[in-house]
């Protein structure tokens, strides 16, 4: 009952919900993990300290990606788009906000930039959604499900990686497992995940929401969502499609967010389409936008560091098992509970897999799960805190968007919905595949 992972989350899920900012929050429930299993607060803060650097080459990427997104803003190219998508979708709610699930599905696995088309698409999308009174947790919703829902079972892009960690775990740990395999184990728990998208589609953000009176948004996004009918194309706004293909192409041949991101930068300088002068607002605007993201990847990646260094976790792991006996229900219900509380508190499904197979696998074998089962297990267990975590990217990527103008609560608007709506369906569906298959 007192384990630190438990309290530790429990201390961070609270003061979220109380509005604490969330970087203070990872801060607060680090130090009490590690107070928890005896250690000083100064070697706590040690140990945060060193393990940020886990997600420091990630943090960089957001960042600069701000950057990128905010000059691509500053050209007005994307008034086209509101313009267009004004006239398409007037009034069309439920097929705009499937579409966005299409487009962040795209980024997974079709064209892997994961995050990183948010600060492109959606702020430039803010005063669309206010005139057609939609509600921003539906679209915080449907972005998250795109960023989780295709790597889960897709085994392309993200999907690759996620699905190959799942086998080199099983495998590992004993149990024999194909790649192959691993999309009908996954196909139960994801189809948990697009009901949940369509119960909130169709019936929980249907209806009108009229926006917030009151907009933050700074000059650049500002100027750029005002639509103007009489737009016309120019040579600056043709240099900036060149800048975002030079980008994505850099992206793909060196693999690397960091060398997409400032090969487009570098282009819209080299291109005059930002001119010199501008350059330091637009990375302060950049920074702005993206570093609040940025820096809340460093402090969660310190406090996965604590939670596992400090034995944390194999202890809450072993001690759930103890509690099992021959139940393959309640075997599988609380290992879906314990990997919920684990990601919760991570923020990464990916990160959270190699930590729960070590056990779960030697217990599936125990008790009779069928590889197919031990793998719908695993990766749902893996999954299932990461939509509503508020350290997880799959949230803080929809927040770091929506809240462009200040008008989007990154807890009460994205983490609270998207836990509701995903994180309830993969619990159901995923007990209900270890049951089936």
């Amino acid at each position: 009952m007192f384990n630190a992972v438990i309290v530790s989350v429990f201390v961070l899920v609270v003061l979220s919900l109380l509005r604490v900012n969330v970087v203070l929050s990872l801060l607060v429930a680090a130090l009490a993990a590690g107070l928890i299993t005896g250690m000083s607060l100064v070697d706590t803060t040690e140990l945060l300290v060193s393990g940020m650097g886990g997600q420091a080459e990630t943090a960089l990427s957001y960042i600069l990606l701000g950057v990128f997104a905010v000059m691509i803003g500053y050209s007005g190219i994307t008034g086209f788009l509101v313009n267009s998508l004004t006239t398409v979708l007037k009034g069309k709610k439920a097929f705009l906000l499937l579409t966005i699930a299409a487009v962040a599905s795209f980024s997974q696995n079709l064209v892997p930039v994961h995050i990183a088309f948010i600060p492109v698409l959606i702020p430039p999308l803010l005063q669309l959604f206010d005139r057609m009174k939609l509600n921003r947790k539906g679209v915080a919703v449907s972005l998250t499900f795109g960023l989780k829902a295709p790597y889960m079972m897709i085994p392309a892009g993200f999907g690759l990686i996620f699905h190959g960690i799942i086998v080199e775990e099983m495998n590992t740990n004993g149990m024999a497992i194909e790649s192959s395999d691993i999309p009908t184990a996954m196909f139960i728990p994801v189809l948990g995940m697009v009901v949940g998208l369509l119960f909130a589609i169709f019936v929980s953000y249907r209806k009108d929401k009229e926006p917030k009176a009151n907009h933050n948004i700074n000059q650049e996004v500002a100027a750029e969502t005002e639509t103007d009918n009489n737009l016309s194309f120019t040579l600056l706004h043709f240099f900036t499609i060149i800048a975002i293909i030079g980008a994505f192409i850099v992206q793909i041949i060196t693999d690397s967010l960091i060398l997409g991101a400032l090969s487009g930068i570098a282009l819209m300088l080299a291109l005059r389409v930002v001119p010199f002068t501008s350059a330091d607002e637009m990375v302060n605007d950049g920074i702005k936008m993206m570093g609040m993201i940025g820096f809340v990847m460093l402090i969660a990646s310190g406090y996965a560091k604590v939670l596992k260094e400090t034995g944390a976790v194999d202890r809450l792991v072993a001690s759930t098992t103890e509690m099992l006996g021959d139940n393959m229900y309640m075997a599988a219900l609380l290992m879906l509970l314990v990997g919920l509380i684990i990601t919760t508190g991570i923020g990464t499904s990916f990160g959270t897999i190699p930590i729960l197979a070590t056990l779960f696998v030697p217990l599936c074998i125990t008790m009779g799960f069928s590889p197919l089962a031990t793998a719908a297990l695993i990766g749902t267990a893996g999954a299932i805190g990461d939509a509503g975590s508020p350290a997880s990217d799959s949230t803080l990527g929809p927040t770091a968007g929506l809240n462009a103008d200040g008008n989007h609560h990154h807890i009460w608007d994205t983490c609270v919905p998207t836990f509701l709506h995903f994180n309830i369906p993969l619990f159901i569906f995923g007990l209900a595949a270890a049951m089936i298959l």
